[in-house]
């Protein structure tokens, strides 16, 4: 337990893109700058549904501790905030009555996170959400990400691509350098695990597109599929498939 110490955000933001090119925990470790025990601890408690996602994993980390620092909450305080859940209350009503009426609150992103906990294990309390399509996405976070014009849904990604029978099925993503400044593009092939990145001295959609589209240019004949998450700076994705 010794060798174990918490991870920062610009650590996280380099586990995925190691992950993705196949390198080893061991290998990541290394290059991290941490004990090999760090990235398998961080492996099995930040990991969400959809594998190692930096962002996730961050926020994850971030609510925990936050959650220890924290009086435990009182068993009784759960069903009792179940039930309002279930009379459609919204966390943040939750949250803001419980302050005013008991003198002490449940955080709305807390209570987020107790839904979503119930749904992995067969609940339902998520059904009760009055927005539960925005909410299921991330709980407990704020979404300031915005909306790209004219995306595609993963669900319209063809079957083919989760299988990695062909090369050509790209994933692309973003690195944030230490205190946000520039950043680094990574696309990662599915199959081969074939990693490609370039430095960019800002994480605005024009450069990122102009980065991807360099990268891509010399293997454009074997580019079927670009997946990337629902960051700005990836506005610029029907630039990119042209």
């Amino acid at each position: 337990m010794g060798d174990y110490r918490q991870l920062t955000q610009e650590q996280r933001y380099g586990i995925s893109p190691l992950m993705q090119t196949g390198h080893n925990q061991t290998t990541i470790a290394e290059v991290i700058g941490v004990h090999q025990s760090t990235i398998s601890r961080e492996l099995k408690r930040n990991k969400g549904l959809r594998g190692y996602r930096y962002n996730q994993a961050h926020e994850i980390a971030t609510v925990r501790r936050k959650e220890k620092a924290k009086p435990r909450i009182d068993a009784g305080t759960w069903p009792f905030i179940e039930r309002l859940i279930q009379k459609e209350w919204s966390p943040e009503q939750i949250n803001g009555w419980m302050k005013k009426e008991m003198g002490y609150s449940v955080s709305h992103e807390r209570i987020y996170q107790h839904i979503l906990q119930d749904k992995q294990s067969g609940g339902q309390l998520y059904l009760h959400l009055r927005c539960r399509k925005k909410r299921r996405k991330r709980y407990g976070s704020h979404d300031r990400r915005g909306q790209i014009p004219n995306r595609v849904s993963i669900d319209e990604r063809p079957r083919i691509v989760d299988s990695r029978h062909r090369n050509g099925d790209w994933e692309v993503d973003t690195i944030i350098g230490r205190k946000h400044q520039q950043a680094i593009v990574s696309l990662a092939e599915r199959k081969s695990r074939l990693a490609l990145i370039r430095q960019v001295d800002r994480k605005t959609s024009q450069q990122v597109s102009q980065a991807v589209m360099e990268l891509l240019s010399p293997v454009k004949h074997r580019v079927h599929t670009i997946t990337g998450d629902n960051g700005k700076e990836f506005s610029g994705h029907q630039e990119i498939a042209k």
